[in-house]
């Protein structure tokens, strides 16, 4: 098992695969989610990630399926204090039920709670940025959480590089607590936006980075090589715009790399993105064992300097 990372500047330290909990309560039942959270934490992992709208849009579901369950597993395992649970909130839940206003977050937290079970978030994350809310009120509504023990440490998700620097910023200013975490878009097929706007502000204040689409919609996995292959699941469709010279060409070079280590283009894949130091963990969902297993090799993949070369020249941005 791959050594323990710090999450940040925080206390926390995470194993360097992060299970994406969107999946919960959306293409996995609830049985189905506590064998793959058990198999999860069975192979040395630890960081769980949800959102309250996860899985809201889903015909038929409200949002919060994915904390329930959550919830619903740590109470039967009792492992709360084995487990880093990280969730987010902002995307809208019903009227007057979005954003990083101090009133929302209140509201919002508690509902989390609730759902999880516990009496703390590990990591609560602001799942996009408000720019009609001030950063000064959203930093401060967090640091009153954190002062009262219901949230470890806070993250930020899908913020621009710009809008990170300046919430680091408020929160020095301040004295708050700061974002110690981004979850961005990142994976070897989408590199430039990261790699641009958000690596160089994150690098230079030391602030922990847990990517999600970490295989690209599953294209990263090798599964997807033409027009044909997308019929194959209901994300297929998501991966028509990387069917193109360079796609191709990434996942030959994902090819060459797996057969040489004896792994998965998938387990390749992600430790590219668990090599890269800025990265604390990738995110990724499985709904079988068999994916579980496969995502989970990864962290004990050892990528040389020839093999990252190779990948870094067949993915670079255009």
């Amino acid at each position: 098992m791959a050594a323990k990372r710090k999450l940040g500047g925080s206390s926390i330290e995470v194993a360097p695969l992060m299970f994406g909990g969107n999946i919960f309560g959306w293409t996995v039942d609830e049985a189905t989610s506590f064998q793959l959270l058990d198999a999860y934490v069975d192979a040395g992992f630890d960081f769980i990630d949800t959102a309250d709208v996860y899985s809201r849009w889903k015909p038929g579901n409200e949002g919060g399926e994915s904390e329930q369950i959550i919830g619903n597993w740590v109470k039967s395992r009792g492992n709360r204090d084995q487990v880093i649970i990280a969730t987010k909130l902002g995307i809208e839940m019903g009227e007057n039920k979005k954003g990083l206003s101090a009133r929302y977050i209140v509201e919002a937290v508690e509902a989390s709670l609730t759902r999880l079970q516990s009496d703390y978030i590990d990591l609560y994350q602001s799942h996009r940025d408000d720019e009609e809310t001030p950063l000064e009120e959203t930093l401060e509504a967090y640091s009153k959480l954190i002062s009262a023990g219901k949230v470890r440490v806070i993250g930020a998700s899908n913020y621009s590089g710009a809008r990170l620097k300046e919430a680091l910023e408020v929160s020095g200013k301040n004295g708050w607590p700061r974002y110690e975490s981004l979850q961005p878009h990142y994976n070897m097929a989408d590199r430039a936006a990261y790699e641009a706007d958000l690596e160089p502000v994150v690098l230079e204040a030391g602030v922990g980075v847990i990517p999600y689409f970490s295989l690209a919609a599953g294209f990263l996995t090798g599964k997807y090589r033409s027009e044909e292959d997308l019929a194959k699941s209901p994300r297929g469709a998501g991966c028509k715009k990387y069917l193109n010279e360079r796609g191709l060409g990434i996942l030959a070079a994902l090819d060459t790399v797996a057969a040489d280590l004896n792994a998965t283009p998938a387990q390749v894949a992600l430790a590219w993105l668990i090599a890269r130091p800025s990265i604390t963990a990738p995110i990724a969902s499985a709904t079988t064992l068999e994916q579980l297993k496969d995502l989970t090799a990864s962290v004990n993949l050892t990528l040389s300097a020839e093999s990252i070369a190779l990948l870094n020249s067949a993915s670079a941005p255009v």
